[in-house]
């Protein structure tokens, strides 16, 4: 049964998604809301117990949102037998691409996603000018960065129903990449 990475885009719609799955039965955990990233200092491998809200200037270069392997692993154990969907975006997910058997990359525009982040009530991240600035530069190569590493691309625009729909098919896909094979390396 495979174990799906649901990443992309700040305001695509990943955890409104991993909602309605666990509401449909299924096993999605939101990495964010259910303590799988933390914001790690860089230079020295510390993680922050109160980051501050907004960060201020300098701070996403200083600090990365990182997801802890251990907690992968751990959802990767518990998930044998059944398929699991871990939802939510990382900057080391290099660091976890090897427990994946799919990966689903929703994507949005720029507009859309301006206006998601300015007007969301469920997370204050993107309303601040510099995470705005972070997630659009992110934005920019989302799509086909994601494409060229085998993963199924899905329009985050479409109604949340058709969405979380595009995703559960998606665990049944072909792998993009064969046994015996180097996965590709995602980006870091």
């Amino acid at each position: 049964m495979p174990l799906v990475w649901v990443t992309g885009a700040s305001g695509g719609g990943k955890s409104a998604v991993c909602a309605l799955l666990q509401s449909r039965g299924e096993l999605a955990v939101d990495t964010d809301w259910e303590g799988y990233n933390q914001w790690v200092d860089r230079v020295s491998g510390r993680a922050v117990v109160d980051p501050p809200d907004p960060v201020p200037p300098g701070w996403l270069d200083r600090y990365a949102w990182r997801i802890r392997r251990e907690l992968v692993e751990d959802l990767a154990a518990r998930a044998r037998g059944r398929d699991a969907f871990l939802c939510g975006y990382v900057e080391n997910e290099a660091e976890v691409w090897d427990l994946f058997d799919r990966v689903v990359c929703v994507v949005i525009d720029d507009a859309t996603m301006r206006q998601r982040l300015l007007t969301r009530t469920t997370n204050s991240f993107g309303k601040h000018p510099e995470e705005l600035a972070a997630a659009l530069a992110h934005n920019v190569h989302l799509e086909a960065t994601y494409l060229g590493l085998g993963a199924t691309i899905v329009d985050g625009t479409l109604p949340l129903e058709e969405v979380a729909d595009l995703v559960t098919r998606a665990r049944r896909t072909p792998r993009p990449w064969l046994p015996g094979r180097t996965r590709p390396t995602p980006p870091s």
